[in-house]
């Protein structure tokens, strides 16, 4: 399962998840930020919808774990204010608002569900290999329907889905291959459940499209990988320099990233850059978009 580097030597597998390998290709720069970077630079402030989005997860995780009498709406609920995440609201009013308005929905998207369909996994992690990845990640939630596994994935924004999303969805597709190899049964359907309003749409991969996505993922992490390396190798070259000078030369901090490392990891400017979490940091993302308010991705409460 190893491939063979330039000298025909084995090269480790290139471990990762679905996340990091979207994170490279939405933007190297930012990956380099996220991953490589020790220590990492200092994030902005947290968002208030990946508040929404977290508490929304895990209220849904926990009520697949309450005993079968105990899964109804009230439940859902209740969980939902019990594990209330408060970071990133304007202030206490909003957060309040937000919160109410979550367990509406998680209310509402439990009360279509059957609470005796056990799912198969809940916040399961899964994973896969290939002669290239090594890849896992976790699962909002994993249902068996028939003899096949169906992944379904929980989304919380304001954005309406598309059956494109969920038939182009690299994380998906991994999930569905890995699933499946963990859990020795088929699995080809993914599904996007759009708790807010309870709408669900789903895409049946055949074996070639799943197999198409492995590829697309071993691309991504070739790139990610040879950039990693030249990294790594720098960051060992600039440590042993520091070692050498002794104790003199050792006290001034890591060292910054010369323009032939940094042009490996280069900025994806574009809209998405006002709500990057590292856009104090880069220039042309700080270019690219105004800053962002926590909240500003809230839409309006009706």
């Amino acid at each position: 399962m190893l491939q063979l580097g330039l000298e025909g030597m084995p090269r480790r597998l290139y471990s990762c998840t679905p996340s990091r390998l979207n994170t490279w290709l939405d933007c190297p720069r930012r990956y380099r930020f996220t991953y490589l970077d020790r220590p990492a630079p200092q994030k902005g402030p947290p968002w208030a919808h990946n508040s929404v989005g977290a508490s929304v997860h895990n209220a849904l995780a926990g009520w697949w774990r309450e005993p079968y009498e105990r899964r109804t709406s009230a439940m859902a609920g209740i969980l939902l204010t019990k594990g209330w995440i408060t970071e990133g609201f304007r202030d206490q009013e909003q957060s309040t608002v937000w919160r109410d308005r979550a367990r509406a929905m998680v209310s509402g998207y439990t009360s279509t569900l059957d609470p005796s369909d056990e799912p198969v996994g809940v916040e399961r992690t899964v994973a896969t290999r290939t002669p290239v990845i090594a890849v896992s990640g976790r699962v909002d939630r994993i249902d068996r329907r028939g003899d096949e596994l169906v992944i379904v994935d929980y989304k919380t924004g304001r954005r309406p889905l598309t059956e494109d999303d969920a038939r182009s969805s690299l994380a998906l597709a991994i999930y569905a291959v890995a699933s499946s190899r963990v859990l020795h049964r088929p699995c080809h359907k993914v599904e996007l459940h759009h708790v807010p309003t309870g709408s669900i749409v789903q895409w049946e991969h055949s074996d070639e499209s799943l197999a198409r996505h492995l590829r697309r993922a071993e691309e991504i992490a070739q790139e990610a990988s040879e950039a990693d390396e030249r990294y790594r190798d720098w960051k060992t070259a600039s440590r042993d320099s520091r070692t050498a000078s002794g104790p003199a030369g050792s006290g001034g901090g890591p060292a910054p990233v010369p323009p032939e490392i940094d042009a490996s990891f280069p900025p994806r400017p574009g809209p998405v850059c006002s709500w990057c979490d590292y856009r104090r940091h880069c220039p042309e993302g700080q270019a690219a978009g105004s800053a962002r308010q926590p909240w500003d991705a809230l839409a309006d409460p009706d």
